[in-house]
């Protein structure tokens, strides 16, 4: 597929989208000042080149359940391609680690895990211990309380990036 390049209309559509998730054809047209038909067709073209991932629902789990946050750090014992694929394959399929990074630095990853209770971590990372998956060493952050979530900021990011050029 062609590269496309993006243009401050663009921006504005990937910002709306990015505030309001998926929102009717003339509330999009109208918060970037633009008619409806070649809107949505902008749209469409940034759907297809895959600059949207996706649209969904940001829920107050903490108003449903009390859940436990841990941060983990995690230094495998070797550092060769299959060793990563088999740690990183396996992560893949554990549901409660909802974000995992290979790092540099002074450890290989670092994860969010996020459980029903304490018990219930230390429960998943001795399984993930006995299943050799090469985890040589971690350490764990508790998550006390959340001080800031959010997304970066599409439209402050660009206009940031074009303010220091000059």
């Amino acid at each position: 597929m062609k590269k496309v390049i993006l243009d401050a209309l663009d921006i504005r559509i990937l910002s709306a989208v990015q505030q309001h998730g998926q929102i009717s054809k003339s509330r999009l047209s109208e918060l970037v000042s633009l008619s409806p038909t070649p809107c949505w067709m902008r749209l469409d073209k940034l759907k297809k080149a895959g600059f949207i991932k996706g649209y969904r629902g940001d829920i107050a789990i903490d108003k449903i359940l009390d859940l436990t946050r841990v941060y983990v750090t995690v230094s495998l014992k070797a550092h060769n391609r299959s060793n990563f694929e088999r740690f990183e394959k396996r992560i893949q399929s554990v549901d409660e680690i909802v974000e995992c990074s290979a790092t540099g630095g002074g450890s290989d990853y670092v994860m969010k895990v996020i459980t029903k209770t304490l018990h219930d971590f230390q429960n998943l990372i001795e399984q993930l211990l006995d299943e050799e998956i090469g985890i040589d060493r971690y350490y764990i952050y508790v998550v006390t309380r959340e001080v800031k979530s959010t997304s970066l900021s599409l439209s402050k990011l660009l206009d940031n990036k074009t303010s220091s050029s000059d």
